[in-house]
């Protein structure tokens, strides 16, 4: 027996996240009866519907896209636009693992196992994520220790990173530099350096986990090996301990 919104989260239906919404408007049903309680738990011999559609357990897949700009991480989009997913051929239902704003490249996993994207992407869990951000501007020294004590934006709170390999074109008034960050808050990135005062030009995110592209052309993608997905939930857990 395990908790409904769990149990939805692991047939790749959606995150658990998402599934505690579904349940929280009656979206989901549990041998015909409309259930709204978080708590309740459910079997393999439960039927289960979410928005009238049957649940089935699926094998689970995981991949790394080495996503382009001008592409967007949500499965539909009322304007049209090329979802990431679209650059795998599966026939799971598959979603990102958290998302990468339209114009930002790079590592993206997809899954349709919804208890990984959950132990990915949640705030507590800590896992590094390394961008190389081309910056409109020059960082300094004091805007290095404020990143690395945190900085707070518009009222919210962006943990500490760090920042390495910085270059400097001072003609341009430009630099570049790779920075780690440890959440996955919505524009996160942009809004650290908003903070500081600058604009980003350009962002890539190199590395999520242990996960890396540089081998990947834009728009390649390939399934994680089954060791790749045990080292990130192995990474997950030891990031919680933090």
């Amino acid at each position: 027996m395990e908790r409904l919104q769990k149990t939805i989260a692991k047939a790749g239906i959606c995150s658990r996240r998402k599934a505690e919404e579904l349940i929280a408007q009656g979206k989901v049903k549990v041998n015909g009866e409309i259930v709204t309680e978080m708590g309740i738990k459910v079997s393999g011999n439960d039927v289960i519907e979410v928005n009238g559609n049957l649940v089935e357990f699926q094998e689970k897949e995981y991949y790394v896209l080495n996503k382009p700009k001008s592409c967007i991480c949500s499965n539909n989009d009322e304007k049209g636009r090329t979802a990431a997913i679209q650059y795998i051929d599966t026939k799971a239902r598959i979603f990102t693992v958290g998302r990468l704003d339209y114009d930002t490249s790079g590592v993206l996993l997809c899954t349709n196992d919804g208890a990984f994207c959950n132990e990915m992407i949640h705030p507590k869990y800590h896992l590094p994520k390394i961008y190389k951000v081309n910056l409109q501007g020059i960082l300094t020294e004091d805007d290095i220790k404020k990143l690395k004590k945190g900085i707070i934006f518009e009222k919210e709170k962006y943990s500490y990173a760090k920042v390495k390999n910085l270059t400097v074109d001072f003609v341009r008034n430009r630099c570049q530099f790779e920075l780690t960050i440890y959440e996955g808050k919505n524009h996160q990135v942009k809004n650290m350096m908003k903070a500081l005062g600058y604009e980003v030009r350009r962002l890539h995110r190199i590395q999520f986990g242990n996960i890396r592209v540089d081998d990947m052309a834009f728009g390649q993608y390939r399934r994680l090996k089954p060791y790749e997905v045990k080292e990130l939930k192995r990474m997950a857990q030891e990031g919680r301990k933090q």
